[in-house]
């Protein structure tokens, strides 16, 4: 069968079954070659999952998976969904940072033998953020939610070659940005940089570290990728890290107007949000903003202060 009829017949079964599915599975996506590259394809979970999209990269004998999911079962569907489209095995999946988005999925995938890394620098962010979602999320979620931290095995502390099923990627050791560590896995002109790049999205900016993420975006543009697939909506070309860049800057800009200093007050969170959701009408999740707000505000008052 053609590849794009396997797409066709996946979401044919999954939109019959939805009446009967859990609510978490309801809207979940699978597509091939919007890149005009068959060996790249994605997932992309419901919103109860945060829409959060993985990859597979396709090897002459089998898959390289890029991250893993938030929910278990939506790490279970991709990897299922990913091995049926291309008839074989997932070897290998790399995870990119310490958010449950990315490392939630690992055990998952281990039992089904796929081995799953990441920089030392990541896995030793992963136990402390797990901790951390584990109270915001565990029950909400439950049974649905890892109980057992998620590590995936370390692949060392430097940019370096991975390869699994007769394809090697790059996996590019970066710093601070949306976390407080990243790895970029880049392929053949793809580049795969998580949530370092958000499309149709509010960006993640709970770490405050937006002065660190514009570095990694100029790292990025250094790579200069003909396609760059982000953590969140739809994949695109380089003009992707130009948006990118233009929002954080418009969140820097729209937080130092109120002059920071002292406590983020409720005014502030009013006066900044409105006037970043008017700049960026109908992007999804603007519920991020009411963490990454205060931490930019924190940020730049830290900066000001004598």
């Amino acid at each position: 069968m053609h590849r794009s009829a396997v797409v066709l017949t996946l979401l044919a079964v999954l939109s019959v079954g939805c009446a009967s599915s859990p609510p978490r599975l309801k809207g979940a996506q699978v597509t091939l070659a919007s890149h005009a590259d068959a060996r790249v394809g994605t997932y992309v979970s419901s919103p109860w999952g945060f829409s959060t999209s993985s990859y597979w990269i396709e090897g002459p004998t089998g898959l390289i998976l890029v991250d893993t999911q938030f929910l278990p079962s939506a790490a279970e569907e991709f990897v299922t969904w990913a091995e049926a489209v291309t008839g074989k095995k997932a070897e290998l999946a790399i995870v990119l940072h310490a958010n449950p988005d990315k490392f939630n999925g690992t055990d998952v995938l281990r039992k089904r033998g796929i081995r799953v890394v990441t920089s030392e620098q990541v896995r030793a962010s992963i136990p402390a953020i797990h901790e951390k979602r584990t109270r915001a999320f565990a029950a909400r979620y439950a049974p649905d939610y890892p109980a057992v931290l998620p590590l995936p095995d370390s692949f060392g502390s430097q940019t370096t070659e991975l390869s699994a099923g007769g394809v090697t990627v790059k996996a590019h050791v970066l710093g601070a940005g949306c976390s407080e560590a990243h790895v970029v896995v880049e392929f053949d002109g793809h580049v795969f940089p998580g949530d370092l790049v958000a499309n149709d999205a509010h960006s993640w900016l709970e770490m405050g570290r937006t002065e660190a993420w514009l570095q990694r975006l100029e790292e990025l543009t250094a790579l200069r990728p003909k396609w760059v697939h982000p953590g969140r909506g739809p994949s695109g070309d380089a003009g992707l890290l130009v948006s990118e860049r233009q929002y954080l800057e418009r969140v820097i800009a729209e937080v130092a107007a109120e002059h920071p200093q002292g406590p983020f007050t409720d005014a502030a969170a009013q006066h900044i949000r409105a006037r970043i959701e008017a700049a960026y009408p109908g992007l999804r999740f603007p519920v991020f903003l009411n963490i990454g707000l205060p931490a930019e505000w924190e940020r730049q008052a830290r900066v000001a202060a004598p």
